[in-house]
């Protein structure tokens, strides 16, 4: 009814949908209103999923959460979680690698190869191969910013081409923990206990950047532009972001937390194996995935990386107590996978 000035008031009618100021979220369904939180909130939903595994395999085994045993899954988590905190910085550009495992078994044979065969001082060779892996990552910047190749393609390449030289030099054999530099292991062998619960400084390391990194992309300029080229290379090209370098940097960065990752996983082995890391690239970019962090880039957080590796070695650990077997752990961790990328592409629809 309109105002009637006889009537001594206003009659308030109901605002419509095409009403200036009317609020679509008080309309929402509760799914709709979900699929917002978890567009703002990209770490609540992995946060849930760890949760309800630890909760599940706790009542499936008594010994799941032991000390023991959840330093174990700790000690197998820190070298993906390395491995994928790398990953997601090049995913939130909407890039990939796939030579994530092939950097870090090639920088771990190239260190131990100068320590124990050029007797280059262990320090001295821990540094060189750092470099190196660094190297192999800007190699794959290269030629995604300046030849304008796919990342897919390029890292495709570049996963062939460094697991071959990875069988050159180390001539497929095994360098042992007990012939290096006590430096080169030192993040395995060394740890300690709280409470019975076992941690390695090889974790702390994890941790660590995953800390560093946190800060970065959420406080600093490159932090922003690494978002802002994933989310739409073109508008951040027009807005003043110069995309090359930013993606450039992405993959010499990540080249260099592949090199860390490679030095905590000779102290995870106590060795220099030429034969390991066939599972890498899938497990990191698993952990990736799981996360939180969107395929198609712009969108996501480390902290959601660091709890899909856990989620990972959560439902592996916790599967292996329960009695299933080995093909049917892969199989649950690639349901989880595709329920990852299914629930991404329902949170990207959402309306802002």
């Amino acid at each position: 009814m309109a105002n009637d000035p006889t009537s001594g008031g206003a009659t308030a009618t109901a605002p419509t949908p095409d009403a200036p100021g009317f609020d679509e979220r008080r309309t929402a369904t509760p799914l709709q209103r979900i699929q917002h939180v978890l567009h703002a909130q990209p770490v609540l939903g992995p946060l849930a999923v760890l949760v309800i595994a630890i909760i599940a395999f706790s009542l499936v085994s008594g010994r799941f959460l032991s000390a023991a045993n959840l330093g174990l899954v700790l000690a197998q988590v820190t070298v993906i979680a390395a491995l994928a905190l790398g990953q997601t910085l090049i995913i939130l550009t909407a890039g990939i690698d796939l030579s994530v495992g092939a950097i870090a078994v090639f920088s771990s044979i190239l260190m131990a190869n100068m320590a124990t065969k050029l007797g280059i001082p262990g320090a001295l060779a821990l540094i060189i191969g750092l470099v190196l892996g660094t190297a192999m990552g800007a190699f794959n910047g290269f030629l995604v910013t300046r030849l304008k190749l796919p990342p897919f393609i390029v890292t495709l390449g570049t996963l062939s081409i460094f697991f071959s030289l990875n069988s050159v030099v180390s001539r497929s054999e095994t360098i042992r923990g007990s012939d290096m530099p006590p430096i080169m292991t030192a993040l395995g062998d060394n740890a300690f206990s709280l409470g019975g619960f076992r941690v390695t400084w090889g974790s702390i390391i994890m941790l660590l950047m995953f800390a560093f990194f946190f800060y970065a992309l959420s406080n600093t300029a490159w932090g922003k532009h690494v978002y802002a080229t994933g989310d739409d290379i073109e508008a951040a090209r027009l807005a003043g972001i110069r995309t090359d370098r930013v993606l450039l940097s992405v993959y010499t960065v990540a080249g260099l937390i592949y090199a860390i990752a490679a030095w905590i996983l000779m102290g995870r082995l106590a060795s220099a194996s030429p034969n390991v890391g066939v599972e890498y690239n899938l497990d990191s970019i698993t952990a990736v995935v799981l996360g939180g962090t969107s395929l198609f880039g712009g969108r996501g957080l480390v902290l959601g990386t660091l709890i899909g590796a856990l989620i990972v070695g959560v439902f592996r650990n916790g599967l292996q107590l329960g009695g299933v077997d080995v093909v049917w752990q892969g199989t649950a961790i690639g349901l989880l996978v595709l329920v990852a990328v299914a629930i991404d592409q329902w949170i990207r629809k959402v309306r802002a």
